[in-house]
């Protein structure tokens, strides 16, 4: 199923979500199986790679994509803020998939954006996509935030960073369930760094098998927290498919 039409189908539902609580560097956590991670001692929310108004910025190059890419990321958020109401949101870079996304983005997206975060501190890091504080938005924007024992930045730093909570790579899994092959964005984990899935409806996947991924994690540790319809599926890196 892809990230869209699985967005499609869980708007406006009121299944019963099953989280999965992880520990990243000695600080609990909670994978959604909408895609964000919850620090629930902190009430601190994580999304990562929106990349808000995607459509529009092909539609720009004379290529199509589905017009709703931004309207449903947006109403997944609010759907998550609305379920854990956190106090902190922090945005892990490639909210905008380009530079202007934020400055020509129409204003019913923004007034969501504005109401979502009234009453909450909104982080937002900047991305290689987004490079630029979003202009006219609330919040602030940083390069890398250091919380609660955590570093947040947008792309994982070569080599070991415990700690580190980072986006950018999009994380995907396959794994074979009866005859059919199943794959998912997911959170990748060896308990001391983690990477985001991206939360973006029309974003794509890179399998943790990828050199990308290479050095960033101790393979015997590492986690696939696979995202499912209401609930994490949790996953050995040696029992994936490549």
């Amino acid at each position: 199923m892809s990230r869209l039409s699985h967005a499609l189908r869980r708007i406006g539902e009121t299944l019963p979500t099953l989280p999965e609580r992880i520990t990243v560097n000695g600080v609990e956590a909670v994978c959604d199986p909408l895609g964000a991670l919850v620090l629930p001692d902190s009430r601190v929310l994580i999304v990562s790679d929106l990349h808000l108004e995607k459509g529009s910025a092909f539609a720009r190059r004379g290529m199509m994509l589905p017009p709703y890419d931004t309207l449903m990321t947006l109403k997944l958020l609010d759907a998550l803020i609305a379920r854990h109401d956190p106090k902190v949101v922090i945005s892990l870079g490639d909210a905008f998939h380009d530079r202007t996304g934020a400055a020509l983005m129409p204003a019913p997206f923004r007034a969501m954006i504005e109401s979502m975060a009234r009453g909450r501190e909104w982080i937002w890091i900047t991305g290689n996509h987004d490079p630029d504080a979003p202009a006219g938005l609330p919040g602030q924007s940083l390069e890398t935030l250091w919380l609660n024992g955590l570093t947040f930045r947008h792309e994982p730093e070569a080599g070991a960073a415990a700690g580190e909570i980072a986006g950018h790579l999009h994380p995907a899994a396959t794994v074979r369930r009866r005859e059919t092959l199943v794959r998912r964005a997911c959170f990748a984990t060896d308990g001391a760094r983690l990477v985001m899935p991206a939360f973006g409806v029309t974003t794509g996947g890179m399998d943790l098998a990828h050199r990308a991924f290479s050095g960033l994690f101790e393979q015997a540790q590492l986690m696939a927290h696979m995202l499912g319809r209401d609930r994490i599926y949790s996953v050995r890196f040696d029992r994936l498919l490549a």
